[in-house]
């Protein structure tokens, strides 16, 4: 089997067996990010424990690309750190926006290593950042917005 098909399988997978697909609560922020060229669609949920991210839920309507990309997503930020997982939305980016020349490194990217081939094709590019960007985003509304009485009195 060649690396190319072996990617696809992998896309594959996550799109028909998402990871953390539904929308779950406890959460502090949640966007909603349409891509227009296609229409692909995503509802994304974050909820922070602290600076790290304890759960990422979402709801989206797409192409395999898109849906793959945030099951991926979802198995590469939780449990990290906030700036440990924004390094891999930096990483992720550099290798979708390198249109194939960018070598993915397999032990920081694990499965999302698989859209290398997919930076290929900028028309593609937008479906698999989609919900990286609707992760960034929400993200950074749930950093920036005040504690409530349900939070344990961190300022963030």
């Amino acid at each position: 089997m060649d690396v190319d098909s072996l990617y696809q399988e992998i896309i594959l997978d996550h799109y028909t067996n998402p990871h953390g697909r539904g929308l779950r609560e406890p959460y502090e922020a949640e966007v909603h990010h349409v891509n227009p060229t296609c229409g692909d669609e995503i509802t994304l949920r974050v909820h922070l424990d602290g600076d790290h991210v304890a759960d990422v839920s979402y709801a989206a309507e797409g192409c395999s690309i898109s849906q793959a990309s945030a099951s991926v997503l979802n198995d590469l930020v939780i449990g990290r750190s906030v700036p440990e997982a924004m390094g891999l939305l930096d990483d992720f980016t550099e290798l979708m926006q390198g249109r194939g020349q960018v070598e993915p490194d397999e032990d920081r990217l694990e499965d999302g290593v698989a859209f290398a081939g997919v930076a290929k094709f900028p028309a593609r590019v937008k479906c698999a950042l989609l919900s990286w960007m609707a992760w960034k985003d929400a993200t950074a509304q749930a950093l920036s917005s005040e504690p409530s009485t349900a939070d344990q009195g961190e300022n963030r």
